[in-house]
């Protein structure tokens, strides 16, 4: 059994990445075709007519395989666009059954310790609102973490032990 492993915003960053090089491939393109196609002879002879002409017709050659190029590369964009949007749709649909199942296990499991004691058996704690210095909710009494709190600031500062004084982080 094969397995398929896709990260939807890689996808994103990828088309994004491929936009910028169609972007630039048509500029440059663009710029080269003035002066590549009409090429002018170096002298007045025959043997020079005959080769800018031949330089000529290969430029416009490359204008016509430059352009079916970028007809493809739109049609890649486009179809790796919707691949990423088809990936992330499924795990979006995938995940949800999945987290509504793991949250009724642990809701059953954790309501009894939940009822008696006021904390739960199983998980992590919720984590304090950001700049209040309010504490993080309490963690699972046999496995989980309790959750961040007393983050007074949201820029690097020296901590203030009278605002929070049982926090550990050092801002």
């Amino acid at each position: 059994m094969s397995f398929v492993s896709v990260a939807p915003e890689l996808v994103a960053a990828a088309v994004s990445d491929l936009a910028g090089i169609e972007s630039a491939v048509s500029a440059a393109g663009a710029a080269a075709a003035g002066p590549t196609t009409v090429v002018l002879a170096a002298a007045e002879d025959e043997v020079s007519a005959a080769i800018a002409a031949l330089f000529g017709t290969h430029a416009q050659e490359y204008q016509a395989i430059s352009a079916q190029a970028a007809v493809f590369h739109t049609r890649f964009v486009q179809a790796l666009t919707a691949a990423g949007n088809a990936y992330a749709g499924a795990e979006v649909a995938n995940a949800s059954p999945l987290q509504a199942v793991e949250q009724a296990v642990l809701d059953a499991i954790n309501a009894p310790t939940q009822m008696l004691l006021g904390r739960p058996l199983i998980g992590d704690g919720a984590h304090g609102a950001s700049g209040t210095g309010q504490a993080g909710g309490a963690g699972g009494l046999l496995w989980g973490n309790g959750g961040s709190g007393c983050l007074l600031y949201t820029s690097p500062r020296p901590r203030d032990p009278t605002r929070c004084p049982m926090s550990s982080f050092a801002l």
